[in-house]
Order: C-alpha cells, then structure tokens, then sequence
C-alpha cells in the first residue's frame, strides 16, 4: 500500500475543489480541542463474547485452569482505559476518574459493559470502547485451552456486538453558578 491516498478535497460544498491532489498520510492530526470547555464525560460500552456452553460452566463455577477470568479481564480493562491513547494515536489523553467494569455470565457466551467517567473537553468513548476489547480479549486468553477444538481452531469463540451504549456530557455547576 502506498503511504499516501488520492482523496478529494472539498471546501464545505461537497463538491471537489481538485481531481486527484494526494494527501500524505503523515498530515494525520490530532483534533484541536482548545477551545472547548471542561464537562463531565461518561461513555459506556458494551459487548459480548460467545463461548460453548462448556466453557461457561466452567466460568460460572470457577474451573478455569489460568485462573478468574472476569477479575483478569476486569483489571486488563482498567489498564486498558488509562492507556487508550498510546494505541489509538489521534485519541486525546485524558484524566480518568473512574472506571467500571461489569462482566455478566450469561447463556452462550459473557457479556462486559465498561463505563467510563472524565472531566475533560472531549469524550471517552474511544476509552470504554478500548477496555472493553481488552476485557473481551483476555477472557478469551483465559479460557482458549476449553475452547479448542481438536485441531487447535475457535469455531465456536466469537467477539460481537461492541457498541457505544451511552455518551453523555454534563456541564460543570462553578460556585458561580450556583451563586452568581
């Protein structure tokens, strides 16, 4: 692949200013958010992980021979959310909060949601939706030796439905505000 791509520029009116002019890709930025405010930031993401129902017994009455799958990958999230953009490369760091982690057994397979709360001038979307990958992946590290089949494949492990739940943004109340 070339290290630069043929885009159109386009000046606000959809339409191309230029037929074929080459945008190089080291001219990636990261987004200005100078001039934004400081609010609240939460953002909650979730999703699953299908697992043979073998393996979610196993998970449920704790036989996982690697150790406690959920509080592995309860903490990978964790670590995954305050590292968010040394992987991403245009995501903003950020000063997080808190963050919460919800691993649920469920038929089929465990679903994780993570919540991620900031107060910053962007979002944390990039953040929740990072940790819960990690959490996602690490279960799958955890229990891969009971989901194997006898020639080493996965065909029953699946990561699906990640997702955005929820983005809020709440204002910031200033003594000021409150007793202006």
């Amino acid at each position: 692949m070339p290290l630069y791509w043929v885009l159109r520029y386009t000046s606000g009116s959809g339409q191309a200013d230029t037929e074929s002019e080459e945008y190089d890709t080291h001219m990636q930025r990261m987004v200005d958010i100078s001039d934004k405010g400081e609010t609240v930031r939460i953002a909650v993401a979730s999703g699953r992980i299908r697992l043979k129902e073998d393996t979610v017994a196993k998970l449920k009455n704790k036989e996982i021979k690697k150790g406690d799958a959920l509080a592995c990958a309860e903490v990978a999230a964790i670590l995954a959310v305050k590292n968010t953009p040394d992987v991403i490369p245009m995501c903003h760091p950020v000063s997080i909060d808190a963050v919460e982690v919800e691993p649920s057994i469920e038929e089929g397979g465990v679903r994780v949601a993570v919540t991620v709360k900031s107060v910053g001038k962007t979002g944390v979307e990039m953040d929740a939706l990072y940790g819960l990958s990690v959490a996602l992946l690490t279960i799958w590290d955890m229990v891969k030796s009971e989901e194997k089949d006898e020639t080493g494949n996965y065909p029953h492990t699946c990561i699906e439905e990640i997702m955005v739940e929820k983005k809020e943004k709440q204002l910031l109340m200033t003594e000021t505000d409150i007793h202006p």
